[in-house]
């Protein structure tokens, strides 16, 4: 399909058609609906998938934290357990995770970010869609990755190269953004320019191979343990997968206040039954349980939360936004890493308190999450992105501003804007 084509199609003037000068043509096609930029169908979602590539980095290194740690804490024992050392690897982790949201979110639009502006010239009614499977699916995907790969890792080193295997395995996260870079260099900017986790996914995703610990006989080999934990971060895909189905459906407001109360349901009935659940013999019951919790949190706030973040504010500031509102969910699951072993400390011997308390934590924090879901969070729609350049834009004209030069070439050398 050509260009003039495609403008016809989307009932955008060609250029020659606009009246006026270059600099005016230029402001009526920034203006237009991104829906109606001429460009086909690879030159719409190759951006989206760009982003998604870099979000799956995220999720492998923030992910295989958890192994690392498990296979840490085989190689010292009492030395890294009872030290300050076990909570550290994962803060330091989280630590530079949320510093560069908060650097990147400032100097430039996240990966997210350029998703959600990305989805913006996609088919209406398939926007939420593709946002969730470039951004929360990929992480999950990271997540799934990164138990496979210490799996396989620890059957090719064996248990007695313990130091090795867990230098290879975050060696290996080093792969996704050194292949990003080739994406990222051949992405164009989209019409709009010129990365999202909350407690219970990413401090459950992390602590899965050492919850299973605990589980599995005391002389299961340890890559047993991370295939388990595997076979459980991999509930995350098909409730990732769900949820961005349902974000189009029913909306995103429905869809985070469904999953998340369902999903705290699911995890008092695992509190109540943990007794029966802590057994070697019913450990399948235990990965399903925990599955479909996981699962039902990505249909909700994992699926969710990024494309509030990313689309309820317009394009100046969507990048620091953005990168203010991931901070705090890092900053959250990092409350969770570091929580998460006081609760089971607190249990002391006890290994069913020890299953039941971040459960029971957890659960709640689900509970009071849907409430202030269904309180605090408008509806989000299709077109919101567009929806908020246009009240930013309002919103300088009441105040005195000029805004017919915006959008224009001149406009972005002399301002520094992305509008």
């Amino acid at each position: 399909m050509t260009h003039e084509k495609q403008i016809e199609d989307s009932k955008l003037p060609a250029s020659h058609e606009y009246g006026g000068s270059d600099q005016e043509r230029e402001i009526a096609v920034h203006t237009a609906p991104l829906a109606s930029t001429p460009k086909g169908r690879w030159e719409r979602s190759f951006p989206v998938l760009a982003c998604g590539a870099g979000l799956f980095s995220d999720g492998y290194l923030n992910g295989v934290i958890g192994s690392v740690t498990t296979m840490l804490r085989i190689i010292y024992g009492k030395e890294y357990t009872s030290s300050s050392y076990k909570s550290a690897v994962p803060s330091i982790a989280f630590a530079g995770t949320v510093v560069g949201h908060l650097f990147f979110g400032v100097l430039s639009p996240a990966g997210s970010v350029g998703a959600a502006e990305s989805t913006g010239e996609l088919k209406k009614g398939h926007r939420n869609r593709w946002f969730i499977l470039a951004t929360d699916f990929q992480i999950d995907l990271g997540f799934v990755v990164s138990a496979f790969v210490p799996m396989l890792v620890v059957l090719a080193t064996g248990e007695n190269h313990l130091r090795a295997a867990w230098r290879i395995c975050l060696a290996l996260g080093a792969l996704p953004p050194l292949s990003l870079l080739w994406l990222r260099l051949t992405s164009l900017q989209n019409q709009a320019t010129g990365t999202e986790a909350n407690f219970s996914a990413y401090s459950f995703g992390i602590f899965a191979s050492s919850w299973l610990v605990f589980i599995l006989p005391t002389d299961s080999p340890l890559w047993k343990s991370f295939g388990m934990a595997t076979a459980i971060n991999s509930f995350w895909l098909p409730g990732a997968l769900l949820g961005a189905f349902l974000a189009d459906w029913i909306g995103p407001k429905w869809c985070l206040v469904g999953g998340v109360s369902l999903q705290g349901i699911v995890g008092f009935a695992m509190t109540g039954a943990y007794s029966e659940l802590n057994q070697p013999s019913r450990v399948a019951g235990f990965i399903i349980l925990t599955g479909i919790f996981m699962a039902l949190g990505e249909v909700g706030p994992g699926d969710n939360i990024g494309l509030f973040a990313s689309k309820l504010s317009s394009t100046p500031i969507r990048g620091q936004f953005y990168g203010v509102a991931a901070a705090w969910g890092k900053v959250g699951a990092f409350v969770g890493t570091y929580v998460f072993p006081l609760l089971i400390d607190a249990a002391g011997d006890d290994t069913v308190k020890q299953g039941q308390y971040p459960f029971w934590v957890s659960s709640s924090l689900c509970i009071f999450s849907a409430v202030v879901a269904f309180f605090g969070l408008p509806n989000v729609g299709q077109d919101m992105i567009e929806q908020e350049d246009e009240r930013f834009k309002r919103y300088l004209e009441q105040h005195g501003y000029d805004t017919s030069m915006l959008g224009t070439k001149k406009f972005r050398e002399e301002t520094g804007s992305v509008l």
